[in-house]
């Protein structure tokens, strides 16, 4: 698959062009507003993302359709966000490239150095180990300061 070369991964730049995806796929969603993917997408759709829950538990979430796999979302995503454990993340960066997404974004606390090599030679950029609302909300307390 010939894609662009990837930024460096947690670049700065890697987390600027996921902000200005518009469309993410969040791989683990719950359906729980306790849950800390609930909050980090509930937030995100909250500031003007659309959100496409991931999860073969769910069936709705956050007033969007469920899907059990990344490869059952019937539209292009700019952004896949990882909410699974950091042995789960290999087969879904394989997904992402399947599906041809461009970023890939583990949350905070989610590492796992190998898939992200994987999919950063394959093209994607990646982001380990951070959290889109941090990352967001930081970025916009700078633009209004």
């Amino acid at each position: 698959m010939d894609k662009q070369q990837a930024l460096p991964i947690n670049s700065p730049e890697a987390i600027t062009q996921a902000l200005a995806g518009k469309t993410i796929a969040v791989v683990g969603l719950s359906g729980d507003p306790q849950s800390p993917s609930y909050e980090v997408a509930a937030y995100l759709q909250g500031q003007g993302y659309r959100i496409i829950p991931v999860n073969p538990n769910e069936q709705e979430v956050l007033g969007e359709r469920a899907y059990p796999s990344l490869r059952d979302v019937p539209q292009p995503v700019d952004v896949v966000d990882i909410f699974r454990r950091a042995e789960a993340v290999p087969g879904i960066v394989e997904d992402a490239i399947a599906v041809g997404a461009p970023t890939i974004w583990m949350q905070l606390g989610i590492v796992n150095e190998a898939a992200a090599q994987r999919a950063h030679a394959a093209g994607l950029n990646v982001v380990m180990d951070h959290c889109m609302h941090i990352e967001h909300a930081a970025r916009r307390a700078r633009q209004n300061a």
